[in-house]
């Protein structure tokens, strides 16, 4: 298939263009939100292939992916041609986000649409939006196995939080000066700068350093459930996590610490940096686990199924 997909969240499209089919990335000069194109700190096979506008116009497209309102308000079809995603071109809607606000005032951009599909990546998100009668899915996440490259020989916890002053609450910003106590934390992400963190590391170099840490510490307050988490499962972290949206499900108590308590994180925390004995037994669990839920020959499959219906 030849699938139209803007390149919005780095890590969860690095995972998707490693299926088998064409993967067409809007490129605009400058790499603005319109158009950034290839990712530049993921590594991503050569089936994902940069076009401008003018040539997606031309582009012979199966299935559209639709990630953000704006996409489905009119930057879709600009970037067709006139042709309109769900009724013109096979369209789906994948939410990445858990929706912010009231409950009740919790209705998804994409409600009531016969037309499209929305896939949610958790089913948090499933139970949390509402979409109307727009058919929905859930396929969770899953990633490009890192390896198993925790040493854990700095006895500090790694975190990784995108735009930190920016999103301060939400990513639990507010919580690091406690958290830090136990176990000195060094903080990676964009923006993480801003913070005295380290930005802008290519994921293979991310991953490395991460995995050098005693710990990864995900103090996250609401989001879906951060890629960055199952990447350090992956490399075989133990955990210490609030237990807020997906997490509680998603990490397992072999794997971790996982609690709405940041006195309980923190003894953990101090627990974890006394023992790396201990910590190296919870990572190989949370890797297992990882494997277990998150592989990506899962999500690969899982999406070609629905790529497959959508399209027939």
């Amino acid at each position: 298939m030849r699938i139209l997909i803007w390149h919005v969240h780095g890590a969860w499209t690095t995972s998707f263009v490693h299926g088998p089919h064409t993967y067409l990335v809007p490129v605009v000069p400058g790499r603005g939100p319109d158009g950034r194109g290839r990712a530049r700190t993921y590594r991503w096979p050569g089936s994902a292939i940069e076009v401008t506008a003018e040539e997606a116009r031309d582009a012979d497209v199966d299935v559209v992916v639709l990630q953000r309102p704006e996409e489905l308000e009119g930057l879709a079809e600009r970037w067709l041609g006139g042709r309109r995603p769900g009724r013109d071109v096979p369209a789906v809607y994948v939410e990445h986000n858990a929706p912010q606000g009231r409950i009740q005032e919790m209705r998804h951009p994409a409600a009531d649409r016969d037309d499209l599909t929305v896939v949610h990546v958790t089913h948090f998100n499933a139970l949390f939006w509402d979409t109307g009668g727009t058919p929905t899915r859930v396929i969770e996440h899953g990633i490009v196995d890192p390896g198993a490259r925790y040493t854990g020989e700095v006895p500090r916890a790694a975190v990784v939080l995108n735009e930190p002053v920016r999103r301060g609450r939400v990513t639990g910003t507010d919580l690091l000066p406690a958290l830090s106590e136990p176990m000195p934390l060094d903080v990676f992400g964009i923006g993480a700068g801003e913070i005295g963190g380290i930005e802008d590391l290519p994921q293979d170099a991310l991953h490395t350093e991460m995995a050098r840490r005693r710990a990864y510490l995900h103090p996250v307050r609401w989001t879906s459930l951060g890629l960055s988490l199952i990447e350090a499962m992956h490399l075989g972290m133990p955990v210490a996590a609030l237990g807020t949206t997906e997490v509680a499900d998603a990490v397992p108590k072999e794997a971790g610490i996982v609690s709405n308590r940041v006195d309980v994180l923190r003894d953990g925390l101090a627990r974890l940096r006394a023992d790396p004995d201990r910590a190296a037994e919870m990572g190989r669990a949370a890797r297992e686990a990882a494997l277990r839920r998150f592989g990506l020959q899962r999500f690969l499959d899982d999406w070609n199924r629905l790529l497959v219906e959508v399209t027939s």
